[in-house]
């Protein structure tokens, strides 16, 4: 009889809240500890971009796929933005998760150096669509880029500059 044993990839990433109301922010601890399987507390503080919110970021250290863990715990939560990057490693690209109340979740999937790279299918897609007069190129390229995201996440994530940073390391 063999025993297999599995070998974890451990990677590391940032969770970005740009902006959340303070009756959030316990529940946003609660959902990512409960992911994590660690209690979680974040330095909250408050983000001029939103009078009335607060913003938190901290780095993990944790299995791949802990980004999207994170973002499947918080996305769908209104009055909540959001980012969550997720390293590559020798065995997997990384990742990159936006979410705003307004377009809901953005992922990508980031190269060694942290590039978006396009699948072949989805610019295929955008050639077509654009080809048949539904959007423009450059519009579809934008949408697979994340722009939409970023031009509205923009102003939060600059009005955080400066922000402490805590690192979280994942147990288990």
């Amino acid at each position: 009889m063999t025993t297999r044993t599995t070998t974890r990839t451990i990677t590391r990433g940032v969770l970005f809240v740009h902006s959340a109301p303070s009756a959030l922010c316990p529940h946003i601890e609660w959902a990512v500890g409960g992911f994590l399987g660690v209690q979680v507390t974040l330095d909250w503080i408050p983000q001029p971009a939103q009078p009335g919110t607060y913003r938190a970021e901290f780095s993990w250290s944790a299995d791949v796929g802990t980004a999207a863990g994170i973002t499947s715990a918080l996305r769908g939560w209104n009055h909540l933005r959001f980012e969550v990057t997720e390293d590559a490693t020798p065995i997997s690209e990384g990742a990159r998760f936006s979410f705003t109340p307004d377009l809901g979740v953005f992922h990508a999937v980031t190269g060694l150096h942290g590039d978006i790279m396009i699948p072949e299918d989805r610019l295929k897609a955008a050639v077509v669509k654009s080809a048949l007069g539904d959007t423009t190129l450059v519009g579809e390229i934008d949408k697979l880029l994340g722009k939409p995201w970023d031009d509205e996440l923009e102003t939060f994530r600059h009005a955080g500059d400066g922000a402490p940073v805590r690192w979280l390391h994942h147990v288990g």
